[in-house]
């Protein structure tokens, strides 16, 4: 009885561990708009479960784009941390899309503010900064697409260097405040996500 407790010990132990790592968005250590680079954890071990609370169930609804934006030039985006919630409007106003999102651990990791989609890449590939693999030797120069990269199926590139819009393998992060920087969506979400944004889409963060 003991050895079989201590091998799903173990075994947790592992998975949680390997479920780390996909969890590998980018942090923010300010809000200018700067290249400074950010310091990425991705082996760090899964989120504490947050304290039971009250959800706020309102706050996961429809918005108008109006308070937002000027225009729906090449589309919108709008991110909404404090409801863990993605919002995306087409130029023609025809599409209008609603999904829940992961947010940064914390505030320091937290970015708001306008940017813009500037590149699109389905089965993106995952590589560690310099300053990574000089504080982390062990780390791997580079992760392929596939079920292990941290980035999931599909990336919208910001023209904030290191922050991505993109999908995770992990679903236990939607809805939580789990990222290191970058906003996550389910797979199936940023998929479609991703076939409506466009490079010069407009982002907005709040």
């Amino acid at each position: 009885m003991a050895n079989d407790l201590l091998k799903q010990s173990t075994r947790r132990h592992f998975l949680a561990t390997s479920a780390s790592f996909l969890a590998a968005p980018v942090v923010a250590q300010n809000t200018s708009n700067s290249a400074t680079e950010p310091v990425y954890d991705p082996l760090r071990p899964p989120p504490e479960a947050e304290p039971p609370v009250k959800r706020n169930i309102s706050a996961f609804r429809a918005k108008d784009w109006k308070p937002h934006f000027k225009n729906l030039r090449g589309g919108a985006i709008l991110v909404d941390i404090d409801s863990r919630a993605l919002h995306y409007w087409s130029e023609d106003e025809q599409t209008y899309r609603l999904f829940p999102s992961s947010v940064p651990l914390t505030a320091d990791m937290t970015r708001r503010g306008r940017t813009r989609v500037t590149r699109k890449v389905d089965g993106p590939g995952w590589a560690p900064t310099p300053s990574m693999l000089k504080r982390n030797p062990e780390w791997p120069a580079y992760i392929p697409p596939g079920p292990d990269n941290p980035l999931g199926t599909h990336a919208l590139y910001l023209s904030w260097k290191y922050y991505r819009i993109h999908g995770t393998h992990d679903t236990r992060k939607i809805g939580r405040k789990s990222s290191n920087g970058c906003i996550g969506l389910y797979n199936e979400h940023i998929a479609e996500l991703f076939s409506m944004a466009k490079v010069g889409t407009q982002v907005l963060l709040i």
